[in-house]
């Protein structure tokens, strides 16, 4: 079981998720922010930092943003377990999922 990063994060990637993760596994894509589902050890300090809730246990992913799942997992297909987010820095790419969607608006 994994954390999973969904529809809020796509164009905002704020990051306090990152500062808090204590085993560097969620990685910044062009569009959004993944969290490697293989290096996550299910602390849970990643979602309550995330300003727009877009952080959930794997089980708790509403309905409607299933495919964020799918998303988190698929984006490492060709990565593999790079073993830390920091020395990968932002990878200029999303999973086809994340990149088809429209921009998405935020209020700053």
């Amino acid at each position: 079981m994994t954390y999973v990063i969904s529809q809020p994060c796509v164009d905002l990637k704020d990051r306090a998720c990152v500062d808090e993760c204590p085993v560097d596994c969620i990685y910044e894509g062009k569009r959004m922010l993944y969290i490697h589902p293989d290096e996550c050890v299910d602390c849970g300090a990643c979602e309550p930092v995330c300003p727009v809730e877009a952080i959930f246990y794997e089980d708790d992913v509403p309905e409607d943003w299933k495919e964020f799942h799918t998303a988190n997992v698929g984006f490492f297909d060709d990565l593999g377990s790079p073993g830390g987010a920091a020395k990968k820095g932002v990878i200029e790419k999303d999973h086809p999922f994340v990149a088809a969607l429209p921009p998405q608006e935020h209020d700053h």
